[in-house]
Protein backbone atom coordinates (compact mmCIF):
# COMPACT_ATOMS: atom_id res chain seq x y z
CA UNK A 1 0.00 0.00 0.00
CA UNK A 2 2.68 2.70 0.95
CA UNK A 3 4.38 2.59 -2.49
CA UNK A 4 1.14 4.71 -3.30
CA UNK A 5 2.90 7.29 -0.86
CA UNK A 6 5.70 7.82 -3.77
CA UNK A 7 2.85 9.18 -6.25
CA UNK A 8 3.06 12.06 -4.65
CA UNK A 9 6.66 12.69 -5.44
CA UNK A 10 4.95 12.91 -9.23
CA UNK A 11 2.21 15.72 -8.06
CA UNK A 12 4.94 17.68 -8.30
CA UNK A 13 4.50 17.69 -11.95
CA UNK A 14 0.92 17.52 -12.11
CA UNK A 15 -0.50 20.31 -9.81
CA UNK A 16 0.92 22.99 -11.74
CA UNK A 17 -1.78 21.61 -14.76
CA UNK A 18 -4.79 22.51 -11.96
CA UNK A 19 -6.99 25.08 -12.78
CA UNK A 20 -6.22 28.22 -10.94
CA UNK A 21 -8.39 31.26 -10.28
CA UNK A 22 -12.43 31.88 -9.52
CA UNK A 23 -15.90 30.02 -8.68
CA UNK A 24 -15.40 28.26 -12.71
CA UNK A 25 -13.33 24.92 -13.74
CA UNK A 26 -10.88 27.16 -16.14
CA UNK A 27 -8.40 25.03 -18.79
CA UNK A 28 -4.81 25.39 -17.48
CA UNK A 29 -2.38 27.28 -19.85
CA UNK A 30 -0.53 23.83 -21.49
CA UNK A 31 1.68 23.38 -24.61
CA UNK A 32 0.84 20.08 -27.21
CA UNK A 33 2.71 18.30 -24.90
CA UNK A 34 1.35 18.88 -21.74
CA UNK A 35 -2.42 18.43 -23.42
CA UNK A 36 -4.44 16.73 -21.11
CA UNK A 37 -7.36 15.59 -23.87
CA UNK A 38 -8.13 11.83 -24.22
CA UNK A 39 -10.18 9.09 -22.50
CA UNK A 40 -9.62 8.31 -18.76
CA UNK A 41 -10.88 4.93 -17.35
CA UNK A 42 -11.52 5.76 -13.58
CA UNK A 43 -13.91 4.26 -10.58
CA UNK A 44 -15.84 7.11 -8.36
CA UNK A 45 -16.98 6.60 -5.16
CA UNK A 46 -19.87 8.36 -3.79
CA UNK A 47 -23.15 7.20 -1.44
CA UNK A 48 -25.88 4.99 -3.13
CA UNK A 49 -28.19 7.96 -3.10
CA UNK A 50 -25.48 9.89 -5.25
CA UNK A 51 -24.92 7.72 -8.29
CA UNK A 52 -27.31 8.42 -10.50
CA UNK A 53 -26.65 12.35 -10.72
CA UNK A 54 -23.01 11.60 -10.44
CA UNK A 55 -23.32 9.96 -13.20
CA UNK A 56 -25.64 12.76 -15.22
CA UNK A 57 -22.58 14.91 -13.75
CA UNK A 58 -19.47 13.38 -14.97
CA UNK A 59 -21.39 13.18 -18.75
CA UNK A 60 -22.16 16.84 -18.50
CA UNK A 61 -18.42 17.59 -17.95
CA UNK A 62 -17.49 14.98 -20.60
CA UNK A 63 -20.10 17.21 -23.12
CA UNK A 64 -18.48 20.98 -21.53
CA UNK A 65 -14.92 20.63 -20.81
CA UNK A 66 -12.56 21.92 -23.60
CA UNK A 67 -10.00 20.64 -22.54
CA UNK A 68 -10.48 17.41 -24.98
CA UNK A 69 -11.05 15.32 -21.38
CA UNK A 70 -13.14 12.10 -21.51
CA UNK A 71 -13.68 10.08 -18.82
CA UNK A 72 -14.86 6.31 -18.94
CA UNK A 73 -16.54 6.33 -15.21
CA UNK A 74 -17.89 2.90 -13.41
CA UNK A 75 -19.36 4.86 -10.39
CA UNK A 76 -19.75 2.46 -7.42
CA UNK A 77 -21.79 3.30 -4.38
CA UNK A 78 -19.68 3.35 -1.04
CA UNK A 79 -20.81 5.45 2.03
CA UNK A 80 -19.49 8.44 2.97
CA UNK A 81 -18.62 6.82 6.77
CA UNK A 82 -17.17 3.95 4.81
CA UNK A 83 -14.54 5.24 2.91
CA UNK A 84 -11.58 4.66 4.75
CA UNK A 85 -11.98 1.42 6.05
CA UNK A 86 -12.75 0.12 2.61
CA UNK A 87 -9.75 2.57 1.20
CA UNK A 88 -7.02 0.96 3.48
CA UNK A 89 -8.10 -2.59 2.77
CA UNK A 90 -6.78 -1.86 -0.76
CA UNK A 91 -5.90 1.88 -1.91
CA UNK A 92 -4.96 0.38 -5.71
CA UNK A 93 -8.38 -1.19 -5.83
CA UNK A 94 -10.39 2.10 -4.45
CA UNK A 95 -12.43 4.68 -6.13
CA UNK A 96 -10.06 7.38 -8.12
CA UNK A 97 -12.48 10.15 -6.89
CA UNK A 98 -14.55 9.59 -3.85
CA UNK A 99 -16.67 11.78 -1.34
CA UNK A 100 -15.85 11.11 2.70
CA UNK A 101 -16.80 12.05 5.40
CA UNK A 102 -14.79 14.60 7.42
CA UNK A 103 -14.10 12.19 10.51
CA UNK A 104 -12.57 9.45 7.78
CA UNK A 105 -9.45 12.95 6.78
CA UNK A 106 -6.83 11.59 8.88
CA UNK A 107 -7.22 8.39 8.40
CA UNK A 108 -6.56 8.86 4.38
CA UNK A 109 -3.42 11.22 4.98
CA UNK A 110 -2.21 8.03 6.91
CA UNK A 111 -3.02 5.65 3.87
CA UNK A 112 -1.67 7.92 1.84
CA UNK A 113 -4.88 7.60 -0.33
CA UNK A 114 -5.46 11.44 -0.89
CA UNK A 115 -3.49 13.76 -3.06
CA UNK A 116 -2.77 17.30 -2.26
CA UNK A 117 -4.11 20.13 -3.97
CA UNK A 118 -1.76 21.85 -5.92
CA UNK A 119 -1.61 25.94 -5.40
CA UNK A 120 -4.39 27.15 -8.45
CA UNK A 121 -6.93 24.00 -7.27
CA UNK A 122 -6.34 25.34 -3.68
CA UNK A 123 -7.01 28.79 -4.33
CA UNK A 124 -10.62 27.88 -6.04
CA UNK A 125 -11.15 25.86 -2.96
CA UNK A 126 -10.39 29.00 -1.01
CA UNK A 127 -12.18 31.52 -3.13
CA UNK A 128 -15.60 29.77 -3.71
CA UNK A 129 -16.11 27.65 -0.06
CA UNK A 130 -17.07 29.07 3.62
CA UNK A 131 -13.99 29.00 5.46
CA UNK A 132 -14.67 26.58 7.84
CA UNK A 133 -14.81 24.10 5.20
CA UNK A 134 -11.65 24.74 4.00
CA UNK A 135 -10.30 24.49 7.40
CA UNK A 136 -11.98 20.91 6.92
CA UNK A 137 -9.50 19.96 4.43
CA UNK A 138 -6.31 21.48 5.53
CA UNK A 139 -3.40 19.69 7.49
CA UNK A 140 -0.74 22.18 8.23
CA UNK A 141 -1.30 25.03 5.78
CA UNK A 142 -1.94 22.11 2.94
CA UNK A 143 -5.51 21.67 1.86
CA UNK A 144 -6.31 17.99 0.41
CA UNK A 145 -9.60 17.99 -0.77
CA UNK A 146 -12.71 19.83 -2.31
CA UNK A 147 -15.80 20.95 -0.06
CA UNK A 148 -19.20 19.39 -1.30
CA UNK A 149 -21.40 20.03 1.67
CA UNK A 150 -21.57 22.09 4.96
CA UNK A 151 -24.16 20.84 6.75
CA UNK A 152 -22.61 17.47 7.73
CA UNK A 153 -24.13 17.61 11.44
CA UNK A 154 -27.18 16.53 13.15
CA UNK A 155 -30.04 17.46 14.50
CA UNK A 156 -33.18 16.52 15.72
CA UNK A 157 -36.75 15.48 13.24
CA UNK A 158 -40.06 14.66 15.33
CA UNK A 159 -43.17 13.59 14.66
CA UNK A 160 -45.50 16.63 15.21
CA UNK A 161 -48.82 13.78 15.40
CA UNK A 162 -46.70 12.43 18.89
CA UNK A 163 -44.25 15.46 20.01
CA UNK A 164 -45.84 18.63 21.03
CA UNK A 165 -43.79 21.77 20.01
CA UNK A 166 -43.94 22.90 23.91
CA UNK A 167 -41.85 19.47 24.71
CA UNK A 168 -39.30 19.44 21.83
CA UNK A 169 -36.92 21.40 24.18
CA UNK A 170 -36.74 18.72 27.07
CA UNK A 171 -35.22 15.48 26.44
CA UNK A 172 -36.85 13.86 29.30
CA UNK A 173 -40.61 15.11 28.02
CA UNK A 174 -39.68 13.97 24.60
CA UNK A 175 -38.93 10.44 25.89
CA UNK A 176 -42.27 10.60 27.92
CA UNK A 177 -44.00 11.35 25.08
CA UNK A 178 -42.53 8.56 22.95
CA UNK A 179 -43.41 6.22 26.25
CA UNK A 180 -46.76 6.70 26.28
CA UNK A 181 -47.22 6.74 22.39
CA UNK A 182 -45.50 3.62 22.08
CA UNK A 183 -43.03 4.60 19.77
CA UNK A 184 -38.83 5.73 20.39
CA UNK A 185 -36.07 7.85 20.24
CA UNK A 186 -33.57 6.83 17.47
CA UNK A 187 -30.19 8.18 17.94
CA UNK A 188 -26.50 6.23 17.47
CA UNK A 189 -25.33 6.73 20.71
CA UNK A 190 -23.96 2.94 21.00
CA UNK A 191 -22.56 2.92 17.49
CA UNK A 192 -20.87 6.52 17.10
CA UNK A 193 -18.44 8.49 18.71
CA UNK A 194 -19.76 11.38 16.43
CA UNK A 195 -23.60 11.83 17.46
CA UNK A 196 -22.30 10.81 21.47
CA UNK A 197 -20.03 13.51 21.73
CA UNK A 198 -23.00 15.80 21.54
CA UNK A 199 -23.65 15.32 25.07
CA UNK A 200 -20.38 15.69 25.98
CA UNK A 201 -20.21 19.49 24.39
CA UNK A 202 -23.14 20.10 25.97
CA UNK A 203 -21.09 20.39 29.19
CA UNK A 204 -17.83 22.31 27.77
CA UNK A 205 -15.62 19.32 27.64
CA UNK A 206 -13.57 19.15 24.42
CA UNK A 207 -11.32 16.68 22.59
CA UNK A 208 -8.74 18.98 20.61
CA UNK A 209 -6.04 16.94 18.64
CA UNK A 210 -2.83 17.85 17.29
CA UNK A 211 -2.04 15.78 14.13
CA UNK A 212 1.35 14.95 12.29
CA UNK A 213 2.04 15.75 8.70
CA UNK A 214 1.37 11.74 8.32
CA UNK A 215 -1.58 12.15 10.21
CA UNK A 216 -0.54 10.71 13.91
CA UNK A 217 -1.46 12.12 16.97
CA UNK A 218 1.19 14.13 18.48
CA UNK A 219 -1.20 15.82 21.15
CA UNK A 220 -4.44 15.99 22.85
CA UNK A 221 -6.42 17.98 24.94
CA UNK A 222 -9.35 15.81 25.98
CA UNK A 223 -11.60 16.62 29.06
CA UNK A 224 -14.45 14.20 28.62
CA UNK A 225 -13.26 11.87 31.96
CA UNK A 226 -14.27 15.47 34.04
CA UNK A 227 -16.89 16.33 36.61
CA UNK A 228 -18.31 17.73 33.55
CA UNK A 229 -18.09 14.57 31.47
CA UNK A 230 -19.64 12.80 33.96
CA UNK A 231 -22.88 15.07 34.28
CA UNK A 232 -22.66 14.90 30.22
CA UNK A 233 -22.34 10.46 30.67
CA UNK A 234 -25.17 10.87 33.21
CA UNK A 235 -27.84 12.88 31.07
CA UNK A 236 -26.94 10.42 28.52
CA UNK A 237 -27.44 7.55 30.14
CA UNK A 238 -31.43 8.68 30.63
CA UNK A 239 -31.67 7.93 26.94
CA UNK A 240 -29.52 5.05 26.89
CA UNK A 241 -32.18 3.65 29.38
CA UNK A 242 -35.08 4.72 27.71
CA UNK A 243 -37.07 1.65 26.92
CA UNK A 244 -38.05 2.53 23.47
CA UNK A 245 -34.49 4.13 22.78
CA UNK A 246 -32.71 2.46 19.28
CA UNK A 247 -29.83 3.32 18.37
CA UNK A 248 -29.95 3.89 14.78
CA UNK A 249 -30.09 7.22 12.50
CA UNK A 250 -31.89 5.61 9.48
CA UNK A 251 -34.51 7.96 8.39
CA UNK A 252 -36.77 5.07 7.88
CA UNK A 253 -37.11 4.23 11.50
CA UNK A 254 -40.13 6.81 11.38
CA UNK A 255 -41.84 3.88 9.49
CA UNK A 256 -40.54 1.21 12.04
CA UNK A 257 -42.00 3.16 15.27
CA UNK A 258 -39.54 6.20 16.08
CA UNK A 259 -41.17 9.40 17.33
CA UNK A 260 -37.78 10.89 16.93
CA UNK A 261 -34.75 10.61 14.78
CA UNK A 262 -31.21 12.44 15.23
CA UNK A 263 -29.54 12.44 11.77
CA UNK A 264 -28.80 15.00 8.97
CA UNK A 265 -30.03 17.02 6.44
CA UNK A 266 -28.85 14.05 4.18
CA UNK A 267 -32.04 12.29 5.43
CA UNK A 268 -34.63 15.24 4.94
CA UNK A 269 -36.25 13.95 1.57
CA UNK A 270 -36.87 10.39 3.07
CA UNK A 271 -38.11 11.31 5.82
CA UNK A 272 -40.72 13.96 4.38
CA UNK A 273 -41.79 11.59 2.18
CA UNK A 274 -43.00 9.39 5.09
CA UNK A 275 -44.64 12.01 7.77
CA UNK A 276 -45.37 14.54 4.96
CA UNK A 277 -47.19 17.26 6.80
CA UNK A 278 -46.02 15.95 10.37
CA UNK A 279 -42.36 16.39 9.78
CA UNK A 280 -40.81 18.69 12.37
CA UNK A 281 -37.55 19.90 12.41
CA UNK A 282 -35.25 21.68 14.99
CA UNK A 283 -32.33 21.94 17.25
CA UNK A 284 -31.55 19.15 19.85
CA UNK A 285 -33.54 19.76 23.31
CA UNK A 286 -31.31 19.93 26.57
CA UNK A 287 -31.32 17.36 29.43
CA UNK A 288 -31.28 18.22 33.38
CA UNK A 289 -28.92 16.52 35.54
CA UNK A 290 -29.19 18.04 39.15
CA UNK A 291 -31.49 20.71 38.06
CA UNK A 292 -29.37 22.10 35.71
CA UNK A 293 -30.52 22.43 31.85
CA UNK A 294 -27.41 21.28 29.35
CA UNK A 295 -28.28 22.28 26.10
CA UNK A 296 -26.91 18.55 23.63
CA UNK A 297 -24.35 19.51 21.23
CA UNK A 298 -22.78 18.29 18.16
CA UNK A 299 -20.16 18.06 15.90
CA UNK A 300 -20.76 20.14 13.01
CA UNK A 301 -18.65 18.98 9.84
CA UNK A 302 -18.33 18.68 5.74
CA UNK A 303 -18.47 15.81 3.07
CA UNK A 304 -15.42 16.40 1.39
CA UNK A 305 -14.01 14.98 -2.59
CA UNK A 306 -11.04 13.57 -2.19
CA UNK A 307 -8.60 12.86 -5.30
CA UNK A 308 -6.27 9.47 -4.96
CA UNK A 309 -2.24 9.60 -5.95
CA UNK A 310 -2.38 8.28 -9.62
CA UNK A 311 0.87 7.37 -11.44
CA UNK A 312 -0.03 9.22 -14.43
CA UNK A 313 0.36 12.69 -13.90
CA UNK A 314 -2.15 13.78 -16.80
CA UNK A 315 -4.79 11.65 -15.64
CA UNK A 316 -4.01 12.81 -12.06
CA UNK A 317 -4.48 16.30 -13.02
CA UNK A 318 -7.52 15.75 -15.63
CA UNK A 319 -8.76 14.27 -11.96
CA UNK A 320 -8.40 17.27 -10.33
CA UNK A 321 -10.43 18.79 -13.39
CA UNK A 322 -13.55 16.86 -12.90
CA UNK A 323 -12.99 17.17 -8.95
CA UNK A 324 -13.23 20.95 -9.24
CA UNK A 325 -16.32 20.37 -11.51
CA UNK A 326 -18.46 18.33 -9.08
CA UNK A 327 -17.59 20.88 -6.69
CA UNK A 328 -18.96 23.88 -7.81
CA UNK A 329 -21.49 26.31 -7.34
CA UNK A 330 -23.86 24.29 -10.17
CA UNK A 331 -23.35 20.77 -9.38
CA UNK A 332 -23.61 21.80 -5.49
CA UNK A 333 -27.08 23.23 -6.16
CA UNK A 334 -28.05 20.04 -7.98
CA UNK A 335 -27.18 17.93 -5.03
CA UNK A 336 -29.46 20.29 -2.80
CA UNK A 337 -32.15 20.51 -5.18
CA UNK A 338 -32.28 16.21 -5.38
CA UNK A 339 -30.37 15.15 -2.48
CA UNK A 340 -31.28 17.92 0.10
CA UNK A 341 -27.10 18.50 0.54
CA UNK A 342 -26.76 21.94 1.71
CA UNK A 343 -24.06 23.51 -0.33
CA UNK A 344 -20.01 24.44 0.95
CA UNK A 345 -19.97 26.88 -1.97
CA UNK A 346 -21.07 30.36 -0.45
CA UNK A 347 -22.74 31.28 -3.33
CA UNK A 348 -24.89 28.42 -3.93
CA UNK A 349 -25.70 28.84 -0.15
CA UNK A 350 -27.37 32.14 -0.77
CA UNK A 351 -29.99 30.49 -3.39
CA UNK A 352 -33.21 30.47 -1.89
CA UNK A 353 -34.20 27.05 -2.23
CA UNK A 354 -31.20 26.21 0.20
CA UNK A 355 -31.98 29.09 2.42
CA UNK A 356 -36.03 28.51 3.12
CA UNK A 357 -35.22 24.61 3.96
CA UNK A 358 -36.65 22.80 6.64
CA UNK A 359 -33.64 20.76 7.18
CA UNK A 360 -31.31 23.91 6.57
CA UNK A 361 -33.03 25.48 9.04
CA UNK A 362 -32.82 23.40 11.48
CA UNK A 363 -28.82 22.57 10.81
CA UNK A 364 -28.80 26.38 11.19
CA UNK A 365 -30.65 26.54 14.31
CA UNK A 366 -28.32 23.44 16.39
CA UNK A 367 -25.07 25.32 15.07
CA UNK A 368 -24.67 27.72 18.19
CA UNK A 369 -24.28 24.61 20.15
CA UNK A 370 -22.30 22.68 17.37
CA UNK A 371 -18.36 22.37 17.88
CA UNK A 372 -16.42 22.59 14.33
CA UNK A 373 -15.18 19.51 13.33
CA UNK A 374 -11.47 19.63 12.98
CA UNK A 375 -8.64 17.41 12.62
CA UNK A 376 -9.21 13.96 14.84
CA UNK A 377 -7.02 10.99 14.97
CA UNK A 378 -8.51 8.18 13.01
CA UNK A 379 -8.08 6.07 16.13
CA UNK A 380 -10.61 8.15 17.99
CA UNK A 381 -13.63 7.12 16.49
CA UNK A 382 -13.20 3.21 17.51
CA UNK A 383 -12.33 4.21 21.54
CA UNK A 384 -15.22 6.92 21.87
CA UNK A 385 -18.09 4.87 20.35
CA UNK A 386 -17.44 2.14 23.34
CA UNK A 387 -18.60 4.54 25.65
CA UNK A 388 -21.78 4.33 24.75
CA UNK A 389 -21.90 0.57 25.87
CA UNK A 390 -20.40 0.97 28.80
CA UNK A 391 -22.21 3.65 30.33
CA UNK A 392 -25.79 1.67 29.07
CA UNK A 393 -24.28 -1.27 31.49
CA UNK A 394 -23.54 0.59 34.05
CA UNK A 395 -25.07 0.29 37.71
CA UNK A 396 -24.08 3.72 39.36
CA UNK A 397 -22.20 6.31 39.32
CA UNK A 398 -18.37 4.77 39.99
CA UNK A 399 -19.33 2.78 36.97
CA UNK A 400 -20.37 5.74 34.81
CA UNK A 401 -17.10 6.98 35.60
CA UNK A 402 -15.35 3.93 34.90
CA UNK A 403 -16.12 4.23 31.79
CA UNK A 404 -14.84 7.42 31.24
CA UNK A 405 -12.13 6.45 32.64
CA UNK A 406 -11.58 3.52 30.81
CA UNK A 407 -11.66 6.06 27.66
CA UNK A 408 -9.02 8.05 28.84
CA UNK A 409 -6.64 5.52 29.61
CA UNK A 410 -6.97 4.54 25.74
CA UNK A 411 -6.63 8.16 24.48
CA UNK A 412 -4.02 8.34 26.06
CA UNK A 413 -2.06 5.98 24.77
CA UNK A 414 -2.79 6.79 21.31
CA UNK A 415 -0.03 10.05 21.98
CA UNK A 416 3.26 8.53 20.62
CA UNK A 417 2.13 4.90 20.88
CA UNK A 418 4.66 2.16 20.03
CA UNK A 419 4.82 -0.56 18.41
CA UNK A 420 3.33 -2.88 15.49
CA UNK A 421 -0.26 -4.04 15.30
CA UNK A 422 -1.78 -6.70 13.30
CA UNK A 423 -4.96 -5.28 11.82
CA UNK A 424 -7.49 -6.87 9.17
CA UNK A 425 -11.03 -8.41 9.06
CA UNK A 426 -10.21 -9.81 13.08
CA UNK A 427 -9.96 -6.13 14.42
CA UNK A 428 -12.00 -3.92 11.50
CA UNK A 429 -8.52 -2.41 10.34
CA UNK A 430 -8.35 -0.76 13.46
CA UNK A 431 -4.67 0.47 13.86
CA UNK A 432 -5.32 1.46 16.83
CA UNK A 433 -6.42 -1.73 18.46
CA UNK A 434 -3.82 -2.63 21.65
CA UNK A 435 -5.32 -6.04 21.68
CA UNK A 436 -4.12 -6.78 18.43
CA UNK A 437 -0.56 -5.25 19.34
CA UNK A 438 2.27 -7.94 18.58
CA UNK A 439 4.33 -8.70 21.56
CA UNK A 440 8.09 -8.06 20.97
CA UNK A 441 11.20 -10.06 22.79
CA UNK A 442 14.33 -9.68 21.34
CA UNK A 443 13.37 -7.67 17.74
CA UNK A 444 10.68 -10.69 17.05
CA UNK A 445 7.06 -9.89 16.90
CA UNK A 446 4.38 -11.99 17.66
CA UNK A 447 0.69 -12.24 17.74
CA UNK A 448 -1.73 -15.34 17.97
CA UNK A 449 -5.72 -14.48 17.20
CA UNK A 450 -8.74 -15.95 15.80
CA UNK A 451 -9.45 -15.91 12.26
CA UNK A 452 -12.85 -16.26 11.19
CA UNK A 453 -15.30 -16.80 8.34
CA UNK A 454 -15.43 -14.07 6.16
CA UNK A 455 -16.05 -12.70 2.70
CA UNK A 456 -12.16 -10.94 2.92
CA UNK A 457 -9.34 -12.59 6.07
CA UNK A 458 -6.70 -10.50 5.13
CA UNK A 459 -4.34 -8.19 6.92
CA UNK A 460 -1.18 -6.65 7.91
CA UNK A 461 1.32 -5.47 9.94
CA UNK A 462 1.35 -1.46 10.35
CA UNK A 463 2.96 0.62 13.03
CA UNK A 464 0.44 1.24 15.73
CA UNK A 465 -2.25 3.89 14.92
CA UNK A 466 -0.17 4.64 11.82
CA UNK A 467 -0.10 2.71 8.43
CA UNK A 468 4.08 3.25 7.87
CA UNK A 469 4.67 0.14 7.58
CA UNK A 470 3.64 -2.65 4.89
CA UNK A 471 4.87 -5.98 6.05
CA UNK A 472 2.84 -8.44 4.73
CA UNK A 473 2.43 -11.37 2.62
CA UNK A 474 5.80 -10.67 0.53
CA UNK A 475 7.67 -11.09 4.02
CA UNK A 476 6.45 -14.40 4.42
CA UNK A 477 8.95 -16.73 4.48
CA UNK A 478 7.34 -19.65 6.59
CA UNK A 479 3.74 -20.37 5.72
CA UNK A 480 2.99 -19.10 2.60
CA UNK A 481 1.25 -22.33 1.94
CA UNK A 482 -1.46 -20.98 4.74
CA UNK A 483 -2.37 -17.48 2.23
CA UNK A 484 -3.74 -16.42 -1.31
CA UNK A 485 -0.97 -14.08 -2.19
CA UNK A 486 -3.11 -13.16 -5.24
CA UNK A 487 -5.81 -12.49 -3.01
CA UNK A 488 -3.59 -9.80 -1.02
CA UNK A 489 -3.46 -7.54 -4.44
CA UNK A 490 -1.32 -4.64 -4.72
CA UNK A 491 -1.73 -3.87 -1.51
CA UNK A 492 0.08 -7.02 0.33
CA UNK A 493 -2.04 -7.91 2.10
CA UNK A 494 -1.61 -11.86 4.27
CA UNK A 495 -5.11 -13.15 3.57
CA UNK A 496 -5.64 -16.70 4.70
CA UNK A 497 -6.87 -19.37 2.49
CA UNK A 498 -8.89 -20.65 5.47
CA UNK A 499 -10.24 -19.65 9.22
CA UNK A 500 -8.80 -21.05 12.31
CA UNK A 501 -5.96 -20.04 14.98
CA UNK A 502 -2.99 -18.78 14.10
CA UNK A 503 0.39 -17.72 15.22
CA UNK A 504 2.06 -14.66 13.19
CA UNK A 505 5.72 -13.88 14.04
CA UNK A 506 7.71 -10.88 12.30
CA UNK A 507 11.65 -10.48 12.84
CA UNK A 508 12.23 -6.93 12.24
CA UNK A 509 16.06 -7.35 11.52
CA UNK A 510 15.26 -9.86 8.31
CA UNK A 511 11.97 -8.30 8.02
CA UNK A 512 10.94 -11.60 7.32
CA UNK A 513 7.37 -13.42 8.67
CA UNK A 514 6.87 -16.62 10.08
CA UNK A 515 2.99 -18.26 10.05
CA UNK A 516 1.79 -21.27 11.89
CA UNK A 517 -1.77 -22.32 12.20
CA UNK A 518 -2.33 -23.86 15.64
Amino acid sequence: MKKLLAMLLALALVLSLAACGGGKTETAKTGSDDSLAGTYDIKVWVAEAAVDLTKKQIDDFNASNSDGIKFNATIQPVGESDIATQIITDVEAAGDIYIFAQDQFARLIQAGAIAKLGQGAAQIVKDNSTPESVAAVTLNNELYGYPVTADNGYFMYYDKSVIPEEDVDSLEKIIADCEKANKYFAMELQSSAWYLAGFFFATGCVSEWTLDDTGMATALKDTFDSPEGLIAAKGMKKLLDSPMHLSSSAASEFASGAAVVVCGTWAYNDIKAILGDNLGATDLPSFNVDGKDYHIGSFNGFKLMGVKPQTDAKKQAALHKLAQFLTDETRQLERFNELAWGPANTVAQKDPAVSSNAGQIAINAQAPYATPQGQISGAWWNIAKVIGDEVKDAKDDAGIQAALDNYKAKCDALIGVGGFVFVGAWNGWDNADMTHKLEESGGVYAITLEVEQSDYMGGRIVAATTWDTDHGAAQVTTGADLIDVEAGGGDNNIVFKAPGNYTVKWTESSNTIEIVKN
